[in-house]
């Protein structure tokens, strides 16, 4: 499919975005956690915003996931928190440590060579074969 690398980056895309959806929900209801609380939540268009991403990540992953090996299309759900870390630093200063950015590396390389193995060398499902 021609558009398989566009889904496969339009998912941790959205992913962030409803982070951040649900960040700016998060912050903006006030009061105590509650009936009204919930209620205050429910009507804010951040929580719909993320929603709707939710939503829409769900449907194109779907498509994902019908095109491709789930082996081979998981991994790319792990670069979402690549992802929300760079937002988090870029949107919200948040602190990113060294650790941090390391461990992201790594998310990244192995998301990449999951992704990028070859199928001809496969694991056989079973070694308790008959002999015939």
């Amino acid at each position: 499919m021609r558009d398989l690398p566009t889904l496969w980056l339009s998912i941790p895309l959205l992913n962030t975005l409803q982070q951040i959806f649900l960040k700016e929900s998060a912050v903006r209801v006030s009061g105590e956690f509650g009936a009204q609380w919930l209620i205050n939540l429910a009507k804010s268009p951040w929580f719909t915003l993320a929603i709707i991403a939710e939503i829409v990540c769900f449907v194109l992953w779907l498509r994902v996931l019908a095109q491709t090996d789930l082996s081979k299309a998981f991994p790319l759900s792990a670069v979402s928190y690549v992802f929300v870390l760079a937002s988090a630093w870029l949107l919200y200063s948040e602190p990113v440590s060294a650790l941090q950015l390391g461990g992201s590396a790594l998310i990244i390389a192995g998301a990449w060579c999951v992704s990028t193995a070859p199928e001809e060398r496969s694991i056989p499902r079973s070694s308790t074969k008959s002999a015939q």
